[in-house]
């Protein structure tokens, strides 16, 4: 199947401002690219593109004085398949785990490890490790949380997001993350493109998703506190340790955010 996707995004700025986008598609999706995902600029910008620590696609400019409106209009295959599950996925020792993937057991800005940390024992020591516990901790997050675009605020750590109960998806996935590595499952934050694909269409506007991804059984899997079943059609865009290392647009300077605009849809065959 293909995908369609893409994002117009406008800022107001009253000066120059230095920015870093995050809003290309991973490396590891470049492949199923059938049309380029390159940003558009209506307004004369150097990009400077990178690849930063954690393999994401980074790009530097200096947005102008006064407007600019970021665009892309991409397709993309896609398998069609859902997420995979493997119940049987085992969860290793701490020290057997390899090197690369101790940093997502470790705290970071928006999961508060130690602030969680006996809460999760008191709530998932009893569950058996390995698939069982991660389900446990998505399933504990989809009831805990109330999802509502009202509730975003860009502050709202894991702590708080356990302390007020709601959220968006980013809430979700820093909560589930910071469960998971109290409990020693390495967890990291994913940012992206998620469609209605086979699925009722959603009353909201489409926005860009976060879910989250777990080392178990010598990979990396992907789970969603969210919406809490397998879906088709993710696009990951970055990966990180939380929202922090993965943010679409950050801005060095004063900058107004005028529009927002996303799109994900399945192209009929």
């Amino acid at each position: 199947m293909k995908i369609r996707a893409g994002y117009r995004i406008s800022y107001e700025s009253p000066k120059p401002t230095p920015m870093i986008l995050a809003l290309r598609v991973h490396p590891s999706r470049e492949s199923n690219l059938v049309a380029r995902d390159d940003p558009h600029f209506d307004a004369h910008v150097e990009l400077r593109e990178y690849c930063d620590g954690f393999g994401n696609r980074c790009g530097r400019i200096v947005a102008p004085t006064g407007p600019l409106t970021i665009s892309t209009d991409f397709l993309i295959n896609d398998s069609g398949a859902p997420d995979e599950v493997s119940h049987d996925a085992h969860q290793h020792l701490l020290e057997d785990l390899p090197a690369d993937v101790l940093v997502y057991l470790l705290g970071s800005r928006y999961c508060e490890t130690d602030r969680l940390l006996e809460t999760a024992w008191s709530l998932f020591g009893n569950i058996p490790k390995g698939w069982a516990l991660v389900q446990a901790i998505c399933d504990f997050v989809h009831r805990h949380l109330t999802f509502g675009y009202e509730h975003a605020r860009p502050t709202r750590s894991a702590w708080d997001a356990f302390a007020e109960k709601r959220g968006v998806c980013r809430d979700f996935a820093h909560l589930a993350v910071t469960l998971c590595r109290c409990m020693n499952v390495p967890a990291r934050y994913c940012t992206g493109y998620l469609g209605d694909v086979g699925v009722p269409p959603a009353e909201e506007s489409m926005d860009f998703s976060a879910w989250f991804e777990v080392y178990l059984g010598d990979r990396w899997y992907t789970f969603d506190a969210r919406h809490n079943e397998p879906r088709i059609g993710r696009i990951l865009m970055a990966r990180g340790r939380d929202a922090t290392d993965v943010a679409l647009v950050t801005s060095f300077g004063p900058c107004t955010l005028t529009s927002f605009e996303v799109m994900t849809e399945e192209v009929p065959s």
